[in-house]
């Protein structure tokens, strides 16, 4: 029998009063953090297993880099890279995982082999993601990005930022809903970063709260990104006060998730700040991702 996945659905129960945390697992040789590190599945293996144990809540799989001025992969490069690494991972630890793709075929060999999620950046720019992910019982975060990675960084414009990202991650999640994916499997980023000015980021993480407006839980993607450095010069490897800083707006929100690089940083940040700010040393409370046999949720759909 598969084990069933956790849709993190709305159940205050699968929701402990923190974000949760998702590791980032890339099988690239060229994103912007760690491109190459783990570019062997082997090597992406023993990483993910690392932020598992590390205390991640779930781990985020990509194998075609989204850094600016980034250049495609084709399907059958992706797939050599990802899969390996979600069928062992998959069989190695009980978090969900996610396999960050915009192509609706790399989603569904990943989904018939062990994935959870779908971390789609051009949010159903694929027509067929939806219906896919629906088909195969997963879930989606569907996230804002103005262009494409090869251009997106190239005079990024809005009239207000945070209404047009806001009004695109609506539509995007109502078309979703409406190709049969239930509103507690999908999720929403702002998309920090991609197609974005400093002042624009920054107008959004001072406005999440619209985000979460929403009424989809927010994935909050800003670790080691070059807003960081905009702000205060420094290599990619020694921005992690910034991703830090960003991770910890998510704690004023109900329903949030950060994806991050640094997860055992992350995790003892948030566990210090949430406890300075209540006077209570609370716990690190389970997120219920490890007890997937308590779970009433559907079994991942496999061939």
């Amino acid at each position: 029998m598969e084990k069933p996945f956790d849709t993190l659905a709305h159940s205050p129960r699968l929701w402990p009063n923190r974000p949760l945390i998702m590791g980032i697992v890339n099988v690239t040789p060229d994103s912007f953090s760690d491109g190459g590190r783990h570019f062997h599945w082997e090597d992406a293996v023993a990483h993910g297993l690392r932020l598992a144990a590390e205390g991640a809540d779930l781990l985020d799989i990509g194998g075609e880099s989204t850094r600016p001025g980034a250049e495609p992969v084709d399907e059958e490069e992706e797939l050599r890279r990802i899969l390996p690494v979600v069928r062992a991972l998959s069989g190695e630890i009980e978090i969900p995982l996610s396999v960050d793709t915009r192509r609706a075929s790399v989603a569904e060999q990943a989904l018939t082999n062990g994935a959870h999620w779908i971390n789609d950046v051009t949010a159903l720019g694929d027509a067929r993601m939806a219906e896919t992910v629906s088909r195969r019982g997963g879930g989606l975060i569907l996230m804002h990005m103005q262009g494409e990675p090869g251009t997106m960084q190239k005079n990024p414009h809005y009239g207000e930022v945070v209404t047009e990202v806001a009004d695109f991650l609506r539509e995007r999640a109502q078309r979703a809903e409406a190709a049969g994916i239930t509103g507690d499997r999908i999720w929403v980023d702002p998309g920090i970063g991609f197609g974005k000015t400093l002042q624009h980021n920054l107008r959004l993480f001072t406005s999440l709260d619209r985000i979460a407006e929403l009424g989809y839980p927010v994935v909050l993607g800003a670790s080691r990104k070059s807003w960081i450095a905009h702000l205060s010069p420094a290599p990619l490897d020694e921005r992690l006060g910034g991703s830090l800083a960003a991770a910890g707006l998510c704690l004023r929100l109900r329903r949030s998730i950060v994806r991050v690089h640094e997860v055992a940083a992350t995790r003892q940040y948030l566990m210090a700040r949430r406890a300075l700010e209540t006077g209570v040393p609370l716990p690190w409370e389970p997120s219920g991702l490890d007890r997937p046999e308590e779970l009433p949720v559907p079994e991942t759909k496999r061939e």
